[in-house]
């Protein structure tokens, strides 16, 4: 049997919320001495006190908590990505908590460390039903719990990630398929830590031709060795594409608008997916 763990063995933050905010500039020394003085006279935590002397709000407790605990977080308002992308500014909106809820049911009953269960194919049957915005949030918070995560843009016509994510969308995975560049062409999202996103590239005159080839599924192959999640942003299926696309992932997942596509059309797409692990309702 196991001994049962003490204190001892989980160790707080190597570094004060205070002083994170001192560095970060949005706290001064006077202040942090005023609001640790009220700490001690009312038994508060440190941001309950900066909060009641109107020294600090709640984004910038959120911003400070982010890094204390290495939890990758914008504040609300910053630019570096788009304001789209909900879970990069830890938005507890439902639509967010139900992504949450996805993610755990994924990590719980389908990814493992085998290669041909860390990827997933993301498809909708119309365009417009918010697949792109979806799996950019996921995409997001598969990274915030650590998980080296990849996300890669293979809508070839109409890419939506670069956009989402104020990257360049020079070289990508059309650039990949032609023979032209390697994984190397996924790069990092600043202060996302552990999230890397591949654009699609420029646009080609035959993406259908380019995702046919056998350099799909190498590619799918090195970067399910290279990170622990890769999540594949796909054309809709109006085109063959995704369902070319989604016989090369591990899995596929189904974003539905309300409203949006047919029964008919979501029929069609469920019936020729022989990996689809179930569907997610974007109400967005």
């Amino acid at each position: 049997m196991n001994p049962a763990h003490t204190v001892k063995d989980f160790p707080p933050p190597t570094r004060s919320l205070g002083a994170i905010l001192i560095d970060a500039g949005r706290l001064s020394p006077q202040q942090a001495g005023q609001v640790i003085q009220l700490q001690k006279q009312e038994g508060l935590r440190f941001g309950e006190a900066a909060r009641q002397l109107g020294i600090l709000d709640a984004e910038d407790i959120l911003f400070g908590l982010a890094r204390q605990f290495e939890y990758s977080c914008l504040p609300v308002g910053d630019t570096a990505v788009s304001p789209e992308v909900l879970a990069a500014f830890g938005s507890q909106q439902p639509l967010v908590d139900g992504l949450r809820d996805v993610r755990s049911q994924l990590m719980l009953h389908w990814m493992e460390r085998e290669p041909a269960r860390k990827s997933l194919a993301v498809v909708s049957a119309r365009r417009g039903e918010g697949k792109s915005f979806i799996v950019a949030n996921l995409a997001v918070l598969f990274a915030q719990l650590g998980q080296r995560t990849l996300l890669v843009d293979a809508d070839l016509l109409h890419p939506r990630q670069h956009q989402l994510f104020n990257l360049d969308n020079r070289a990508g995975l059309s650039s990949v398929l032609s023979g032209l560049a390697g994984l190397q062409a996924a790069v990092p999202v600043p202060r996302l830590g552990g999230l890397f996103v591949m654009a699609a590239g420029p646009t080609p005159p035959n993406p259908r031709e380019l995702l046919s080839r056998p350099l799909l599924a190498a590619f799918i192959g090195q970067a399910t060795q290279a990170f622990d999640v890769v999540l594949i942003d796909t054309p809709s299926a109006a085109l063959a594409d995704a369902q070319i696309i989604a016989a090369h992932a591990g899995a596929a997942i189904l974003v539905s608008r309300p409203n949006a596509a047919t029964l008919a059309e979501t029929a069609a797409l469920t019936r020729n997916l022989d990996n689809l692990l179930g569907a997610v309702v974007n109400e967005f």
